[in-house]
């Protein structure tokens, strides 16, 4: 479900340029907005173009829009696509090969080529791009449905092998008879049921001391764990999504609005209405219904380096992946994304990597920032307008 460069890897934005620089604490991905014309003896940035260089003419004629699930796919001119000529490419190209590792159709024939231009410059990428591709804007079916972009992340959170007195929250491998069981227990079933947590009894991977930050984990659907084992050894590893109980998904912050509790809904918000109210903690857990499930995976190496692994099976890329419904956006399509807002002025390629259960309708994205606390922050504030551009073979 829905997360990377390694530790070298951070951002840090100068002016309007995007610069990635190293970090160890978290790995969030912003986006510059277009370059503007570079100072004397500044070279642009490595395959920008000029902003006021035209695309080349496409006279050709468009063909017919296409239906593709809940969205309807309608041919464009590259010259349509804001920013297109100011995208570092060479940036998305590693996601492009992640993507290209377990490829489908139409993907399957042109991958070879994808990974030829992994070498390339970034104006020999966009020249095959505009040869071979034709990009499509991505409209609902129904007239009236906004575009939204929203963002998230990895979690990294202390956990214990074994409950304590203050670690008192597990987080568990799926049941064993979770397959024979749809949907299997709600939530506060989970709790409150002898038959359920016998089910459970055994599947605890680890625990956490806060079962907010648990319900954090669920919903982003992966996390790395810092973990202190039973001989006191420190290890860090990933918890990633395992499947859930197929109970229907309520957002807590909505509970809370709907109550009155609250008129701030976002995890700040939520936060601070937890500490003020602990006795209620559990009463606005439960009206989530939904639990997710992990399993452990090795977080050393190369894995370390890159987030887990969304819905079509690759891993993921921060600033260049996002979750999409998949009815309307099939996974390893390369996207253009535009959204305009306080929080970022995103113009750029990404791949269609994940998916979520909220993330429903023809134009909505959920873009992976990075792992960590920094990351986390710019997730909780990303929530804006958005445009989409399919990219496919002509």
């Amino acid at each position: 479900m829905r997360t990377f460069l390694g530790r070298w890897a951070s951002t840090a934005i100068v002016g309007s340029a995007l610069l990635v620089l190293a970090s160890c604490g978290g790995v969030p991905l912003l986006p510059s907005q277009p370059n503007p014309a570079a100072p004397p003896g500044v070279p642009a940035p490595p395959g920008a173009l000029p902003s006021s260089e035209a695309l080349p003419a496409d006279t050709a004629p468009l063909p017919p829009p296409i239906t593709q699930g809940k969205s309807r796919w309608v041919p464009v001119r590259w010259q349509e696509l804001p920013g297109f000529n100011d995208d570092a490419l060479h940036e998305a190209w590693n996601a492009w090969l992640k993507s290209c590792e377990r490829p489908v159709p139409p993907w399957t024939a042109l991958c070879p080529q994808v990974r030829q231009l992994a070498i390339a410059t970034p104006v020999e990428q966009r020249a095959w791009m505009l040869q071979t591709l034709r990009p499509h804007r991505v409209e609902p079916l129904q007239a009236g449905d906004a575009g939204l972009l929203t963002a998230y992340y990895e979690p990294v959170m202390d956990a214990s092998r074994q409950p304590t007195a203050r670690h008192r929250v597990p987080l568990y491998r799926p049941p064993a008879d979770l397959a024979q069981r749809k949907p299997w227990f709600t939530r506060q079933e989970m709790e409150a049921l002898p038959e359920a947590q016998a089910a459970l009894r055994g599947r605890e991977i680890v625990w956490l001391a806060d079962p907010i930050d648990a319900l954090v984990l669920q919903i982003q659907g992966s996390g790395r764990m810092r973990i202190t084992e039973p001989d006191g050894r420190q290890v860090t590893v990933r918890l990633a999504y395992a499947g859930t109980n197929d109970q229907p998904y309520r957002s807590v912050g909505t509970w809370l609005l709907r109550q009155g509790l609250v008129r701030d809904a976002s995890w700040p918000g939520i936060k601070a209405w937890v500490q003020a109210n602990p006795g209620r903690v559990q009463e606005m857990l439960w009206s989530n219904p939904r639990m997710v499930f992990f399993r452990e995976e090795p977080l050393d190496g190369l894995a370390a380096q890159l987030g887990p692994r969304g819905a079509q099976g690759v891993a993921l890329t921060p600033g260049r992946s996002i979750a999409v419904d998949k009815d309307s956006i099939p996974y390893g399509a390369p996207v253009w994304l535009a959204s305009p807002g306080p929080a970022a002025n995103l113009q750029r390629l990404v791949l269609a990597q994940d998916t979520g259960s909220a993330i429903v309708g023809a134009v909505r994205a959920d873009y992976f920032m990075g792992w960590g606390a920094e990351a986390g922050e710019l997730a909780g504030r990303l929530k804006q307008p958005l445009k989409l551009w399919v990219l496919w073979p002509r």
